[in-house]
């Protein structure tokens, strides 16, 4: 029987953690269990910066974006003396159950945690990446590509006014999902992902054949992570080939992680903070909650880290239809 949930969020924000957070406190409240919240991830399991929540404690969060219970890195949960204190303060607080918010690293976090002190932990994927297995969209990943689109539909505005090439750098250090749907939303001429290896040959070919076809603006849409390097790297690989060839590159960094959660974020936040709630209720450990076609589901966190979600090979051959 869990009687008292420890909840935090961890690594990056993602638009809808608060949402999640609201959920994960009212369902543990429904179901007659105290719920502590910890600030700033594992860094305040260390320092002790647990607070007990109340219904009040989240009220009108849900359209909030960011975290009311901040995300913080921690170099000294990766130690065994960092990890031992958290325990302390843990027990301290009788707190015999997890839920984390978060992505890869708060995931493997998790792991461990489990492994030296046996604490049941259950993950909810909050992350724009989009890069978690054993769920279709995680937490911010809609309000993500949403925030990047209207930028995007912006610099198309002033690319057609100017004629030139835009090269647009968003999030994906690892994972292309971003890159790919802002890409074909936004009607790029070609995306550049991790995931697939892009010709730099092939990039120039295109680009004078647009000019053939009296092809004024083109738009490239770079992830962070890809392969050639970042926006700046890739369109100066190109310049190299086509001397007179004119560009601009916008990064739109952290805007993508920022701003009021969009209707699906918090339906899906909502949803995973109940699921992850059930799931403690239910005996599961380390295990990641997530919605594959629109069913809830548990994957073992070392799974959900471990295997890779691919990007389908149709949109990248949609990509390559659509820029002709």
């Amino acid at each position: 029987m869990i009687k008292k949930i420890g909840l935090f969020t961890s690594g990056g924000d993602a638009p809808g953690m608060n949402a999640c957070i609201r959920a994960v406190v009212r369902t543990a409240i429904y179901h007659g269990i105290e719920i502590f919240g910890i600030e700033r991830g594992y860094v305040g399991m260390i320092d002790n910066m647990i607070i007990p929540m109340n219904s009040h404690s989240v009220s009108n969060i849900i359209q909030r974006g960011g975290t009311i219970l901040k995300c913080a890195r921690s170099t000294e949960f990766m130690t065994v003396e960092g990890r031992q204190k958290a325990f302390v303060n843990l027990e301290t607080h009788g707190i015999d159950g997890l839920i984390a918010i978060g992505g890869n690293g708060t995931y493997t976090g998790g792991i461990k945690f489990y492994e030296e002190f046996g604490i049941p932990i259950i993950g909810v994927p909050g992350t724009i990446d989009n890069d978690l297995y054993g769920t279709d969209y995680t937490i911010g990943y809609d309000t993500a590509i949403n925030t990047a689109l209207q930028a995007i539909d912006k610099i198309r505005d002033t690319a057609d006014s100017f004629d030139r090439m835009f090269f647009v750098e968003v999030m994906g250090r690892d994972a292309g999902f971003i890159a790919m749907d802002v890409g074909i939303g936004g009607g790029a001429e070609a995306i550049f992902i991790p995931e697939f290896e892009e010709s730099i040959e092939d990039m120039v070919a295109m680009i004078k054949k647009g000019w053939g076809r009296k092809k004024t603006s083109q738009l490239i849409i770079v992830a962070e992570g890809d392969e050639h390097g970042n926006a700046f790297e890739i369109a100066e690989a190109i310049k190299k080939r086509i001397p007179d060839f004119e560009y601009r590159v916008t990064v739109l960094g952290h805007i993508q992680r920022g701003g009021s959660p969009s209707a699906r974020d918090r339906v899906l936040a909502s949803r995973l903070g109940q699921a992850a709630v059930d799931g403690l209720i239910k005996g599961y450990n380390q295990e990641a909650v997530g919605i594959v076609n629109d069913i809830i589901t548990y994957t073992p966190l070392a799974e959900a880290i471990g295997k890779r979600k691919e990007i389908s090979k149709d949109l990248v051959k949609l990509v390559e239809i659509l820029s002709n």
